[in-house]
């Protein structure tokens, strides 16, 4: 049994910040990737960022610059610091984890619930 779990998200002022936080928890092996996605009103789900087990990263062009992602690896979490934000970073954000668990030779993907980022302009 594996569990993606996010928090961290709520009402926010334009230009202020939110730290989310992604913590996976189980029977698992190994986790490599992990990132951030989110759905807006009305819109489809979309990358905000991704990272490594190794620590690469790569951001949505909409996000670059304002928000980091970042993972304690020994912790299995995941991180999303999110600066400046506008009206439009407002959505559900998702926790995503390919994780590899005990007694298996492939990993899968997990996803949390989601946590609601509302930004007021």
């Amino acid at each position: 049994q594996v569990q993606v779990v996010e928090s961290g998200g709520g009402l926010v002022q334009a230009g202020g910040s939110l730290r989310l936080s992604c913590a996976a928890s189980g029977s698992i092996f190994s986790i490599a990737g992990m990132g951030w996605y989110r759905r807006a009103p009305g819109k489809q789900r979309e990358l905000v960022a991704t990272i490594t087990s190794g620590g690469s990263t790569n951001y949505a062009d909409s996000v670059k610059g304002r928000f980091t992602i970042s993972r304690d690896n020994p912790k299995n979490t995941v991180y999303l610091q999110m600066n400046s934000l506008k009206p439009e970073d407002t959505a559900v954000y998702y926790c995503n984890a390919h994780i590899q668990v005990a007694h298996r030779n492939y990993g899968m993907d997990y996803w949390g619930k989601g946590t609601l980022v509302t930004v007021s302009s």
